[in-house]
């Protein structure tokens, strides 16, 4: 079975003294849409095509992944009402739902058990998660690299999966689930750059 990228080798960031705008307007455009339009971008095509193991690995691998950036994201938007994180929350969610609908359309249990913030079936997640709230948590400078960085790991994996995968379906969901971590990723980084301090400091 092809293994996944989780790293739990994320180094914490040292902690730096830095202004930062937690009003900021800079979101992903993803993240504007309304409700029904993010729906649309995530719709199952009515197609049902042959699927692997490997394909099943994959879908549960990334339900649990899209858990973890909406529940980060939870957490810094409570702790610091930045805009970029209580609007790509929303696009994490529909991304929860969109690999979910790709569960139940071929009968795959839901590996999650609950859908409560920061509980994870998975021990590698969840010290994932728990090492990046420790991050996250000393600044909102630190909170937007671990939004960088959970965005930079879901396209890794994803363009793991699209490497091999082959059922049509899923390569469009994934193709569609890497667009938005794309865009999420370019708002973290424009967010990050109002907070970044003079090189001569």
């Amino acid at each position: 079975m092809k293994k996944l990228t989780v790293k739990l080798g994320l180094a914490l960031f040292a902690l730096l003294f830095v202004g930062c705008n937690t009003n900021s307007d800079v979101v992903s455009p993803e993240s504007e849409l309304n409700k029904s339009q993010i729906s649309n971008i995530y719709e199952l095509d009515g197609g049902v095509y042959p699927i692997t193991q490997e394909e099943i690995d994959g879908l549960i691998h990334m339900r649990i992944e899209e858990k973890l950036a909406r529940d980060v994201y939870t957490v810094m938007g409570a702790s610091y009402n930045a805009k970029v994180f209580l609007n790509i929350k929303v696009s994490e969610q529909a991304h929860m739902n969109a690999v979910k609908r790709m569960l139940d359309k071929y009968s795959i249990p839901d590996p999650l058990t609950t859908d409560e913030v920061g509980v994870f079936p998975d021990p590698t997640f969840q010290a994932l998660y728990d090492q990046m709230i420790v991050q996250g948590n000393i600044s909102l400078y630190e909170a937007l690299l671990v939004g960088v960085a959970i965005e930079e790991l879901d396209i890794a994996d994803l363009e793991a999966q699209l490497a091999f995968v082959t059922n049509p379906g899923i390569i469009k969901l994934y193709s569609n689930l890497k667009a938005g971590s794309v865009s999420h990723l370019a708002a973290f980084n424009k967010n990050l750059i109002g907070c970044i301090p003079p090189a001569n400091e």
